[in-house]
């Protein structure tokens, strides 16, 4: 039974076909980096990660990020639809969520930072082959930050 003619003849076929097109460029094999971030000082503000390859390693605009409100002790950060390859995380809890990590005289971190495979950070930054990690599926990775002002670390528990 036809109820009538069809206003846009063929407006329900380009719109399956736009839908199977975003269905089939999505990434297929794309993971889940859950990154477990110990050591946070306190609540303020939240804990920002950033995925990055070698090429970007230590540089803004990696191609992944997340973040989450900063839990004293574990923040659990959750990033979607990441693609397969060597990637290393660099973390910072942003205590006044101004998107920058904040520094100091000769530039020491006035917030906590930590890297992937807790990458030893010295009188410089971690280098990529001590923090760089694979993501082949969904991935789950423990990290700490590290305080070089202030507080350590959250308050002991009593």
């Amino acid at each position: 039974m036809r109820t009538g003619p069809t206003i846009f003849p063929g407006a329900a076929i380009r719109l399956n076909a736009a839908i199977l097109a975003l269905l089939l460029c999505a990434p297929v094999d794309a993971a889940t980096l859950t990154a477990e971030i110990g050591n946070v000082r306190n609540a303020r503000g939240h804990v920002h990660i950033d995925i990055c390859p070698e090429d970007r390693f230590l540089k803004d605009n990696c191609p992944y990020a997340g973040e989450a409100p900063a839990t004293p002790g574990l923040t659990i950060v959750v990033v979607h639809n990441v693609a397969p390859g060597r990637y290393a995380v660099q973390a910072y809890q942003d205590e006044n969520d101004n998107h920058d990590v904040d520094r100091v005289l000769f530039g020491i971190p006035k917030e906590g930072v930590g890297f992937s495979r807790n990458a030893r950070i010295g009188l410089g930054p971690p280098k990529w082959k001590d923090a760089v990690f694979a993501i082949d599926g969904d991935t789950r990775i423990r990290l700490s930050l590290r305080y070089f002002l202030g507080p350590s670390g959250p308050p002991a528990s009593r």
